[in-house]
């Protein structure tokens, strides 16, 4: 069995559109290297070639657009509900089912960095983790399945069980070799008229099909998020990998 999940961490990168390099300058940049060589002295408005401002990501005529992303970035803003490790949550967004990730609007400007929207993660359920990867805009079915593919590219390693928040939508692809379910905080809040996730995604089904499958919640938080998502992205890759590293050989030390 296999437990697929996404934390929501944030580490930056290059803002230009599907570039995913790291920044040039992570103290106040928005591109790589590459278009901070070939855009860097433009207005970062999308579609204005004007040149921009001394110490301005903007040109004159959008000095406004640009004053009023400083004003919403700045610190007293960032800070406003901004969640510590040490807090108690007040609030809990549940929902109803994990519907596709709508498509992303075109970017108005450049005068930011943009962000990974999560890590997600491939791990045993006695801890061990298996694979992990970043996703860039949105996590989608389409996106998990082919995160799995890559990680088992052949039938034969593949899991018995793969338990995944959005096994609603994606199981159908991997049926003759995997049945994949929902967690129990997933099930709970799923439609009961939905008989796909109730037949086939019961974390704990009654009819005794898998006497052997316990149910159990996946769903966790991370009280380093606010250091993480401040990190280069080449230091975020290496800490999270060496952390996930020390944490498998702890697990597995253990288990001996």
């Amino acid at each position: 069995m296999a437990v697929v999940d996404g934390i929501v961490m944030a580490p930056k990168h290059c803002a230009f559109e599907n570039c995913t390099d790291d920044l040039a300058n992570a103290c106040g940049g928005a591109f790589c290297a590459f278009h901070e060589n070939k855009y860097g002295s433009e207005c970062c408005w999308h579609t204005c070639q004007n040149q921009k401002l001394s110490g301005s990501q903007s040109c004159q005529q959008h000095q406004p657009q640009w004053k009023n992303y400083v004003q919403s970035h700045s610190c007293a803003n960032l800070l406003v509900g901004e969640q510590m490790p040490w807090q108690i949550a007040t609030s809990q967004n549940t929902q109803a089912h994990d519907e596709e990730t709508p498509p992303d609007r075109p970017k108005d400007h450049y005068f930011g960095p943009s962000k990974f929207y999560c890590v997600e993660t491939i791990c045993a359920p006695c801890g061990v983790v298996i694979a992990w990867d970043l996703f860039d805009k949105s996590e989608s079915s389409t996106q998990i399945l082919d995160f799995l593919e890559t990680v088992y590219p052949t039938q034969e390693p593949r899991p018995t069980y793969i338990c995944i928040d959005k096994a609603c939508l994606s199981w159908e692809e991997w049926k003759k070799t995997t049945r994949f379910i929902v967690d129990t905080y997933h099930y709970m809040n799923h439609q009961v008229s939905d008989a796909m996730c109730q037949k086939w995604c019961n974390p704990a089904p009654l009819d005794g099909s898998a006497p052997n499958l316990v149910a159990f919640n996946t769903q966790v938080c991370c009280g380093f998020e606010s250091i993480l998502k401040r990190m280069t992205l080449n230091n975020f890759k290496w800490f999270l990998h060496t952390m996930l590293f020390y944490h498998t050989r702890y697990v597995v030390n253990k288990q001996n």
